[in-house]
């Protein structure tokens, strides 16, 4: 039996959103409205609504994933006790088969006929604590500051065998400037570790994840806000496939056998430091340097054995938090 009776697929921009709804699973009678991309707009939408009759115990609302944009409309509409699906764009796009013509209009009639159809599939949002929220923030803003600081030492040293003057010159003025930046890194350092410190629950899972071995606290921190604190990702294989570290076959009839692979649909930054962990594991954890050592004497491909240790890296993890304890380190016999 359907939960939900009325679906709503939000569009959303800078400076407005898009709604259609559509009542009573009635598709070929969508009701459209515009509405402004801030507070008021939220709360007027929240009104025409309940004056079309939708309320949030029977209304599905479906939005995609829009970064920043999407913010407000998210937190108020949760504020408004609406059961609310955000979903990839790419996985609506897919569903809907050959298109043509796009508007906005058009896109938010696609996003609610999508949450009609699959609402059996729906994932309703839960929305992170403040404490990841800021974690997330910080670590954004880390890796702005990290890239930055690296192209201004590269571009400084790059000058020095083309022009040493001009590069004396550039060091003159960017070295406060890096200065400041390696002071900063510092200080949002402090910052996370004390996060981390003052929540129990993030703690506790933070050392868990943690105490297996290479895996460090970038990596860590990523894996809590890219997991809502391992509750959307709680299945080892599930996180692993996010990651992209799971090898999918790829086979057609008797002419098609291709080597199972992994997708190229993946989180790129979750994956790139997994790779970092499965580096450090294999040349610091007996155990993983073993296992790596004897598949690649069986002539497996080495980046074939880097990634397995990725995965089993990743159900390590997802044991630890499962079992609610820290990582164990077998004693060899």
């Amino acid at each position: 039996m359907n939960k939900f009776k009325h679906f709503l697929g939000i569009d959303v921009s800078k400076e407005y959103f898009d709604a259609v709804l559509i009542l009573n699973g009635a598709k070929e009678k969508p009701i459209h409205n515009q509405f402004a991309n801030d507070s008021k707009g939220v709360k007027t939408l929240n009104q025409w609504l309940k004056k079309q009759g939708a309320t949030n115990q029977q209304t599905l609302d479906c939005l995609e994933h829009t970064g920043m944009y999407g913010k407000l409309i998210i937190k108020y509409l949760m504020g408004f006790n609406y059961s609310l699906w955000v979903e990839m764009s790419l996985k609506i796009i897919r569903s809907m088969g050959l298109q043509r013509g796009k508007n906005d209009k058009i896109d938010a009639e696609r996003i609610a006929i999508y949450a009609m159809k699959n609402q059996q599939e729906a994932i309703i949002y839960q929305a992170p604590s403040r404490t990841v929220e800021k974690i997330r923030n910080l670590m954004s803003l880390r890796e702005k500051l990290i890239l930055t600081k690296a192209s201004l030492i590269r571009n400084s040293k790059e000058m020095k065998s083309l022009d040493p003057e001009v590069s004396e010159l550039s060091d003159k003025f960017q070295k406060q400037t890096i200065k400041g930046i390696t002071s900063d890194l510092k200080q949002i350092e402090k910052q996370l570790d004390l996060f981390i410190k003052e929540d129990e629950n993030l703690s506790k899972i933070y050392s868990q994840a943690i105490s297996v071995p290479g895996v460090g606290k970038v990596t860590t921190l990523y894996l809590i806000c890219f997991t809502n604190e391992f509750t959307t990702y709680s299945m080892p294989r599930q996180l692993a496939c996010y990651a992209g570290v799971v090898p999918f076959e790829h086979t057609s009839g008797k002419s098609i056998r291709l080597r199972p692979k992994v997708h190229h649909m993946a989180n790129k930054k979750l994956k790139k430091q997994l790779h970092m962990c499965a580096l450090s594991a294999v040349n610091h954890d007996p155990e993983m340097k073993e296992y790596f050592k004897r598949k690649v004497q069986e002539g497996k491909n080495k980046m074939l054995v880097i990634n397995n240790v990725r995965n089993k890296i990743v159900h390590r993890i997802c044991a630890c938090i499962r079992d609610n304890k820290t990582f164990e380190v077998r004693k060899s016999a």
